[in-house]
């Protein structure tokens, strides 16, 4: 019998939104503005004292103290849970995010508590090589992998150019900055929209 098809879906800004409850984190406890005026998280977060770029390394020490102490604040994107149920009746569904190990129980806990209870692997770097990987293991002819980071959609063009690649950021804000993914296959920001398309990837339709 033949596998079935592989989906595969980044997690913040595609099934939880995160950049608004990050925002509002650092600007109430942290004095920090978070400002993606070009779509660039390098540059996004300035000191709200004197409006000065935060450093790279403190943007992540940032991020860090955000995902160990404060994801209970993030909330479901309109539409991800009915979407990850439709497409489960076709397709086996991962969840690939970029965490550390340490942090694997706490997006495990924090995605129940929303009734979303697929595979979750933890990764950093680049997603094209573990995704290879994982449609591999499942022995997927079909696959489908979702983010909101341009690099990762051009990191699996490069490992597993046979997956089609959908751009997709949640956050309007974000977005509305925010460039197609030159290595996607399409961009499109809402469940109700993306899931036909990425169903007739998986079903073989297109």
């Amino acid at each position: 019998m033949n596998a079935r098809p592989l989906f595969v879906t980044d997690c913040d800004e595609v099934l939880l939104h995160m950049v608004r409850h990050f925002s509002s984190w650092l600007e109430e406890e942290q004095d920090v503005l978070f400002r993606p005026e070009d779509g660039d998280m390098g540059t996004a977060l300035k000191f709200k004292a004197n409006g000065e770029v935060v450093p790279k390394d403190q943007v992540w020490t940032y991020l860090g103290r955000f995902f160990e102490g404060e994801m209970h604040r993030q909330t479901l994107v309109p539409g991800a849970l009915e979407a990850l149920g439709r497409i489960g009746e076709t397709a086996d569904i991962l969840i690939l995010t970029n965490l550390p190990h340490k942090a694997h129980p706490w997006r495990v806990d924090q995605l129940a508590r929303h009734d979303i209870h697929h595979e979750i692997v933890c990764n950093s770097g680049g997603k094209g090589e573990p995704l290879k990987r994982l449609v591999e293991r499942h022995g997927a002819h079909r696959s489908v992998f979702v983010d909101d980071l341009a690099q990762h959609h051009r990191s699996v063009a490069q490992h597993s150019p046979d997956t089609q690649r959908l751009h997709m950021i949640a956050e309007p804000t974000l977005a509305a900055v925010t460039a197609p993914a030159e290595h996607a296959h399409a961009r499109i920001d809402d469940w109700a929209t993306a899931t036909p398309w990425i169903l007739e990837r998986l079903e073989g339709q297109s």
